[in-house]
Order: structure tokens, then sequence, then C-alpha cells
């Protein structure tokens, strides 16, 4: 009887597992192996590739490139800043929202817009808002009486550049969040919060003392997801400021943008290995990360 369970378990997962060593699995082992391959040719032998043996020095050469370390610097500044913040807000505006159950679904459909709309388009539309000259953004400053920033202009400042970036990606980040902590807040047992009002606790006390503690699992859970997603910023950068992501100090490419980069030289030798190189760091940036949070959570998060 156990044995029959165990088949109809991995009969169920079957399409699951196929699926991931498809899509997951392979193009990452496959990433890998083209890493460690020296002078490869992807499109000798009529595309099935060629090279002259194995290598690490592949990663080396990605590791002493300048530009790469303008990725690793833009990367983390975007993760490192807009997930704590975007977490926050959502945080914020999802307490707000569970207040007011009449509207809730309104708005909650009204925040989650953006999550459903191509992220090419609204960074285009972020471009125009951003724009010196008739941009909303310079238009507010205008108003207390602060002159017009060049925002994302190719004489912009990396500040200048590096701001509107985190605004944007920021308010791109709100709306599956405030989602996933509206469901759970939805979930919390109304009895907690009626005994802290018995207590005359205060709102601040209740958010930090209950609301926090029992939406922990859910903050670990968008911490990790949001960390993940930050690290392979790509559709963001590439909608606010176009493909004009070059070697200059003050450049805005991610760690994706320089793998992309690497591989649209797909003729070149060599340049296939160093994009996989590339990758798979970014991949172990990212596990290192994810494992941080892990052993994080185990104080902070209560189940």
């Amino acid at each position: 009887m156990e044995k029959r369970n165990n088949w109809s378990a991995w009969l169920y997962l079957a399409p699951l597992l196929i699926l991931m060593a498809i899509f997951i699995f392979y193009p990452l082992v496959n990433a890998f192996y083209i890493s460690i391959l020296e002078n490869y040719q992807p499109l000798a032998n009529n595309g099935a590739g060629a090279a002259s043996g194995y290598t690490l020095m592949n990663f080396a050469v990605v590791i002493k490139n300048e530009l790469f370390w303008q990725a690793i610097k833009n990367t983390f500044v975007i993760a490192f800043v807009s997930v704590p913040i975007s977490i926050f807000i959502s945080l914020i505006i999802s307490v707000a929202l569970n207040s007011i159950p009449k509207l809730r679904s309104l708005y909650q459909t009204v925040f989650f817009l953006p999550y459903v709309t191509n992220a090419i388009a609204i960074g285009m539309a972020f471009a125009f808002l951003f724009h010196e000259d008739f941009g909303f953004f310079n238009v507010m400053l205008g108003w207390i009486g602060i002159d017009p920033v060049e925002w994302i202009g190719s004489t912009s400042s990396w500040w200048n550049q590096m701001s509107a970036l985190l605004i944007y990606t920021i308010w791109g980040g709100l709306a599956f969040k405030i989602l996933v902590f509206t469901s759970g807040l939805q979930n919390i047992d109304k009895q907690y919060y009626d005994a802290a009002k018995i207590d005359s606790a205060s709102k601040w006390t209740i958010f930090k003392r209950i609301t926090v503690p029992l939406l922990s699992p859910f903050i670990l859970y968008i911490s990790i997801t949001s960390m993940i997603g930050a690290l392979k910023a790509y559709r963001t950068v590439i909608g606010l400021f176009g493909t004009r992501l070059g070697a200059q100090p003050n450049s805005m490419i991610t760690i994706v943008a320089f793998v992309y980069e690497y591989r649209s030289k797909y003729y070149e030798i060599s340049h296939m290995s160093y994009a996989a190189a590339g990758a798979i760091i970014l991949f172990f940036i990212t596990v290192v990360f994810s494992l941080i949070q892990g052993v994080i959570s185990r104080k902070r998060v209560h189940y």
C-alpha cells in the first residue's frame, strides 16, 4: 500500500518535475558547462559548437572586467535599497486597505494593475515622467523653486539615474507585495486585535507587536522573492533607459544586462562562455543571499 502511494505521488509530481528539468535544471547545468569551455565557438560545426578544452579563466575574465563591477554595484544598490523600502510601504498600504473593507477590492485592483502591465511600457511612461523639460517630477520640483533635474539623460549623474530607477523599481514592486500582505492580514484572527483594544494598546503597538509578527512568514516570502527579483533586474532598467547601457562610469548596467551584453556577441569566440560565467556568478550570489535570509528568519519568523 505504501509503495502504491509513493508511485502515485511521483506520478502526480511528474509533469512539474519534467517542466523543471527542461526549463530550470538543464539550462542551469548547461550554463555551468558553457562557462568552463575554453575558446568556445557556438556557431562552429554547423551550430553544434566547438571548444579547445576546459578552463576556469572565463570567470577571471568576467571578474576583472570593470563593467562587471559596475553591474554589481548597481544591482546591489537596487536590491538593498528598493526591497526594504517597497516592503515597508506595501505593508503600510496593506494595513490601511485592511481597515476599509468596503473599498478594499477596488483599491486592490488599482494597486495590482502595474503587476499585469508590460514592464517596458511602464518604463517608457516613467521615462516621460522623468523628462528634463516637461516631466512631471521636474514640474513638481518647480513648484517648490528647484531647477529642473536631468534624471535619465545621457549626461545625467549616476545618482540622478539611480534615484529615478529606484523610484520606478519601488513603485513597480508594490503591487504583488500589497496583494500578498492583504491576503495575510485577512487570515489573522481578529481576537488578537480585540484583546489589544481591551488593553488600550496604541495603533503603533498593535502594528509592531501583533501585525508584523503574525505576518512574518509573508514578509520572509516577499523578502526572498523580492531580493531574487531585484538581483535579476533587467526589464526595469531597459524600460527606463533603453539599451543605452555603455561602459561609462554612470552606466546603469546590471548583472543580467552584463550577461546579455556578452550574449549579444554570440558569434565571437569565448563570449558565450563569459556570459555563462556571469550568469553562474549571479546564481551563486542569489543562493548566498537566500540562505542568509533563511538563517535570519529562524529567529524572526513566527509560524
